[in-house]
């Protein structure tokens, strides 16, 4: 596997590489981004992975600086799972000046959800993906189902600039007990680690209510909050959406539906979905 700094470099291997799958990341890897990998080796010739921690998608509260930076055990990781190119750009490299031009996705899109507890942050997610997107030129990118706005938003962005990379989503990792792979599920302690697959089961929960015929959505939203509450969490929603925009679903519309959550347990903000 060869590392790339530079975006010249990697501009000049680019034409050697024919067709590219593209799996951008902010490091700290886990099973989950090496799925991603593995999904992107049956899709093209070669695969490039990035790292890089974008400082543009963090808030002025957020973990920017304390999050772990593995760029030796990650390369490792990224090399064994047969990726071919590793593009591992500085702050200096990605952002030579300050990045005044940006790609803001509409409100209806990123002020729900994610959007309504961190301002700004698809805004810094959209244009970073944009930005490699030119550099690394890939035929398709994949990205993750957990960050299911985030999956949404880049799919809307690809499609309404006419971007030639086909945006493709994976199914979540989990571990045994359910609880979606995170490079932050690191910060729990181990009894917060103990009650973190609660986030799931309440999610998975509502989604046999809902396929058993169960359309109030209002108080199956309400009692998973409450529980999670009672179980320590500090909830911030829990929201049944319309899968194709993430608006909140009619229960009498028929139609494809997600339910998607976030919460804090301690200090760790969790994220989390399941598809009905």
């Amino acid at each position: 596997m060869r590392i790339v700094h530079s975006v010249s470099d990697f501009r000049a291997l680019r034409p050697t590489l024919g067709r590219l799958a593209f799996v951008p990341t902010m490091g700290n890897l886990h099973e989950g981004h090496i799925s991603l990998v593995r999904a992107a080796l049956e899709h093209a010739d070669r695969v490039a992975a990035s790292i890089f921690v974008n400082r543009l998608q963090f808030g002025p509260a957020e973990d920017f600086s304390r999050y772990p930076r593995t760029l030796a055990e990650d390369a490792a990781k990224l090399e064994e799972a047969g990726v071919d190119v590793l593009f591992a750009p500085d702050e200096d490299e990605m952002y030579p000046a300050p990045q005044t031009y940006h790609v803001e996705p509409p409100a209806s899109q990123v002020g729900i959800l994610e959007g309504e507890f961190r301002a700004g942050h698809f805004r810094g997610v959209a244009t970073v993906v944009m930005k490699l997107f030119q550099i690394v030129q890939p035929d398709i990118a994949l990205f993750g189902k957990k960050d299911y706005q985030q999956l949404m938003v880049l799919r809307n962005m690809v499609a309404q600039f006419a971007v030639p990379v086909a945006v493709v989503g994976c199914d979540t990792i989990r571990a045994d007990d359910g609880l979606a792979l995170s490079s932050r599920n690191g910060y729990l302690s181990t009894e917060e680690r103990r009650r973190a697959p609660q986030l799931h089961e309440e999610l998975q929960h509502i989604r046999q209510e809902v396929l058993g015929g169960n359309r109030e959505f209002d108080e199956l939203q309400a009692a998973a909050t409450t529980r999670l509450d009672a179980g320590g969490w500090r909830t911030e929603y829990v929201r049944i959406c319309r899968r194709v925009d993430l608006q909140a679903a009619e229960p009498a519309a028929g139609e494809a539906l997600v339910v998607l959550a976030a919460a804090r347990l301690g200090t760790t903000r969790l994220i989390d979905n399941v598809e009905i």
